[in-house]
């Protein structure tokens, strides 16, 4: 999704190269490199892009956000950035201003429940909070007898019991007890529990693509350093069909999250024009709805040229639901390939390109 002429993912891809780039972080063992790193990026104001301005964001679009989780992804960014975008969007929702350091969301699960009694204190227990330790503080979808309602919270007013995921980030379990909101505001019409878990789904599907772009460009460098019985790794075939497998799924990951995005977009924008507008009379026959071509990936390695991986993916726009489903080509020696088959379901009418290429070094 990072695109050359976008000058948000620019300004923090060289935030991230200079504060962020593995030698620093795998040198500083007492995790000193956050603090530069998050106030660098705070100054840029790329922690609340989706703020509006006169609520003390910069007021970027999805798409600026949605690509610089991706890049975020990409350069393995071990702060709470996805989470404070995150929580700024939600408290924008409600026309909640945004304050200053780092937040998270409440819930991060959907199994998990916050209530908020009649007094208007909130209470409840939310599992597997990510950087809820380093949050200064929680935005809140609360469930109560008139609805749901939308609250920011001091950190320091939760019990937090500390754990780690798999990535050894913070995942944390947040208790609240009758706690008191800093502000507290009705959701707008549309916005449930759901929503918000998959607005949560798409950041991080999204930087996991990045990531997975991440790991490609890696073994295909390093498979043009690497030497092995006096030739490169990259001359060997079995090295080539793994190349264009990974490949191919990190090109299947990078389509679908972006179809995700898409998706996302269009029911913002929707939800936008039915709380601004009257809904419209709908007639009684409805025109059937067209049936979507599916959407491929290919990517192929030959052998000539081992190192040079191309993968192209066609998606549909709107992407709900799609099931994906691969199968290899074994073909000729010649080359390696590795197809990705998609169906989506109840595509829209704009159709998008999404190409990844990664070319010898």
């Amino acid at each position: 999704m990072a695109e050359s002429d976008n000058i948000v993912v620019e300004t923090a891809e060289k935030i991230f190269a200079d504060l962020a780039d593995p030698q620093t972080i795998n040198n500083d063992k007492k995790g000193s490199w956050q603090a530069p790193l998050w106030q660098a990026l705070s100054e840029a104001g790329l922690p609340l892009s989706w703020v509006p301005d006169d609520l003390g964001g910069s007021g970027a679009s999805l798409a600026d956000g949605f690509a610089l989780l991706n890049a975020a992804g990409r350069f393995a960014v071990a702060v709470p950035l996805a989470e404070t975008m995150l929580a700024g969007w939600l408290l924008a929702q409600a026309k909640i201003a945004s304050p200053e350091g780092e937040m998270t969301v409440l819930p991060a699960s959907p199994k998990d429940r916050i209530t908020l009694d009649a007094d208007g204190a909130l209470s409840g227990r939310a599992r597997g909070v990510p950087f809820a330790k380093a949050a200064k503080h929680f935005a809140v979808l609360a469930h109560g007898k008139d609805g749901i309602s939308i609250a920011l919270v001091d950190a320091s007013k939760g019990r937090i019991e500390s754990g780690l995921n798999v990535g050894y980030d913070h995942s944390d379990t947040v208790t609240l007890d009758k706690v008191q909101p800093v502000t507290i505001k009705a959701a707008p019409k549309g916005l449930d529990q759901t929503t918000l878990m998959l607005m949560g789904g798409v950041a991080r599907s999204l930087q996991i693509a990045g990531a997975l772009e991440a790991m490609l460009d890696i073994s295909v460098r390093y498979s043009n350093e690497r030497v092995a019985f006096e030739k490169k790794i990259s001359k060997f075939q079995a090295v080539q069909h793994n190349l264009a497998r990974l490949a191919g799924e990190s090109a299947a990951a990078l389509a679908a999250a972006t179809s995700a995005a898409d998706a996302s977009r269009t029911q913002s924008h929707s939800t936008t024009r039915s709380t601004s507008k009257p809904p419209r009379q709908r007639s009684a026959a409805r025109k059937p709805r067209r049936k979507a071509a599916p959407s491929r990936i290919r990517c192929t390695a030959p052998s000539a040229s081992p190192a040079s991986t191309s993968c192209t993916a066609f998606r549909c726009g709107r992407w709900p639901g799609a099931t994906i489903s691969a199968r290899r080509a074994t073909g000729p020696s010649s080359s390696a390939s590795w197809w990705q088959t998609a169906a989506p379901t109840n595509c829209g009418r704009s159709w998008l390109r999404a190409d990844q290429r990664t070319r010898q070094q």
